[in-house]
């Protein structure tokens, strides 16, 4: 009998992907061929679909019932002889899924490592704790810093979905840093329900910055970055580390829901619309130039007209230079489904956030057209032959989640530039996107 053939399709969340990239480096060592996501199952190129799903809110679990649906339907046709799901919609349904969609072979939690692999017949390799394998751009990857939230928001089911908050301890996250760092990997991207809270539970203290420093003194690594940060008790120490290493990125991902005090009461977000307000003018202040991304509810139980004219007042004074927004959807197994009423119509919440939207949208024109004439680093994530274009970011882009830099390519060999940095000359722009021109012609060797 030849190798089993698995193919892994992720789902949801950079946290997701990491999970898989984890399992895929255990299957690798027993001897699996793994199968590229995108491969078409009608060829007959696996024996094994796994799919790694998202819980979260209604979109991401549809798309997940929708890609079980079709891995049954592959199974049912011949094309894969087991599916297996595991994810958060899995971990949050899972009775019911094992019920609706009982073709599946074997329904398992979010991030069920051990499990996964008894199902598929492979041990566990302790050794491997801190290998992965990439599923990004070789120059990138994600560095999941902590798993859970001990974080009670009205309207987020993750700490149901994945546990208390649990951080990986400074020399694990050290070791994983440095092999993807002999692996090409560039850039960094330090994520987690919660990164501020990262080293209360091992070290009785927030420890994000203590991290920082110890990955600073990787050599090799030139990029890294922070997402999903919490704003109340923020460890200011990170912006310290931020304002004087190059390494850092002066990027922040920091999801602030809202600006009214009642709302934010109602969501229980343990922070007001001062504290909010101060902390985002102390990130201005002691890191000139941060990009600060950020996303907003709308809609949320308690927002009335005042509420959400407060919102945008904040967003009108502060300039988010990149902000994304949903509009509010009850979740069940959440502290809002117990105890708030949905009480603004849904046509209000979609009116809203358009209104919101339409706002960020000439607040982050204005942002990119004020870059015109400068000259930045741009990380070179991909070329496409057809167009002759590169595709890049510079520190203030995050892959997947904010715009590019796209820049004509030059030199013999351009798609061997991808992975490696330039310095461009940004010469037009719109709300999302930059263009750019390359200062020198580059023939990589």
């Amino acid at each position: 009998m030849g190798k089993t053939r698995i193919q892994v399709v992720t789902l949801g969340c950079s946290k997701n992907r990491v999970d898989s990239e984890h399992l895929i480096c255990q299957l690798r060592y027993a001897g699996m061929v793994i199968v590229p996501e995108d491969a078409d199952l009608s060829l007959g190129c696996a024996d094994v679909l796994i799919i790694n799903t998202c819980g979260f809110i209604q979109d991401a679990k549809q798309e997940s019932v929708q890609a079980i649906l079709e891995g049954v339907d592959a199974k049912a046709k011949g094309y894969v002889e087991k599916v297996v799901v595991w994810g958060c919609l899995s971990a949050r349904y899972m009775p019911e899924l094992r019920e609706e969609i009982p073709e599946v072979d074997a329904y398992l939690g979010a991030y069920d490592l051990k499990g996964m692999l008894s199902v598929l017949g492979v041990e566990y390799r302790p050794e491997l704790e801190t290998g992965r394998f990439l599923t990004t751009p070789a120059h990138y990857a994600y560095l999941k810093i902590s798993e859970g939230c001990d974080r009670k928001c009205s309207y987020c089911a993750i700490p149901s979905i994945r546990g208390p908050h649990v951080s990986v301890p400074v020399e694990v996250l050290v070791e994983e840093a440095e092999k993807l760092v002999d692996g090409g990997v560039k850039e960094l991207l330090l994520i987690a329900q919660d990164t501020t809270w990262y080293g209360l539970d091992l070290y009785r203290k927030r420890a994000l910055g203590g991290l920082l420093s110890r990955l600073i003194d990787i050599k090799g690594l030139e990029w890294i970055r922070l997402h999903y940060s919490y704003p109340a008790s923020f460890p200011e120490d990170v912006l310290d580390i931020m304002a004087s290493s190059d390494k850092v990125c002066k990027y922040m991902d920091i999801p602030l829901q809202h600006s009214s005090d009642a709302v934010l009461k109602a969501m229980r977000r343990q922070v007001t619309g001062a504290q909010t307000r101060a902390l985002v003018e102390k990130m201005r202040s002691r890191v000139p130039g941060i990009a600060l991304r950020t996303t907003m509810i709308v809609g949320h139980p308690g927002e009335g007209e005042e509420e959400f004219e407060d919102l945008l007042r904040f967003v009108e004074e502060y300039r988010f230079e990149r902000l994304g927004a949903f509009t509010y959807s009850e979740e069940e197994g959440t502290w809002g489904a117990a105890n708030l009423k949905d009480d603004v119509p849904a046509e209000v919440k979609q009116e809203r956030y358009e209104r919101l939207m339409e706002l960020q949208a000439g607040i982050s024109l204005k942002y990119n057209e004020s870059r015109i004439g400068t000259v930045e680093k741009v990380l070179i994530d991909s070329f496409s032959g057809e167009d002759g274009i590169w595709t890049g970011r510079t520190s203030r882009e995050s892959p997947e989640v904010d715009g590019e830099v796209l820049i004509r390519a030059s030199g013999r060999w351009p798609h061997k530039m991808v992975g490696n940095f330039v310095d461009a000359r940004i010469v037009a722009a719109d709300e999302y996107d930059l263009s750019a021109d390359i200062l020198k012609t580059v023939c990589p060797k």
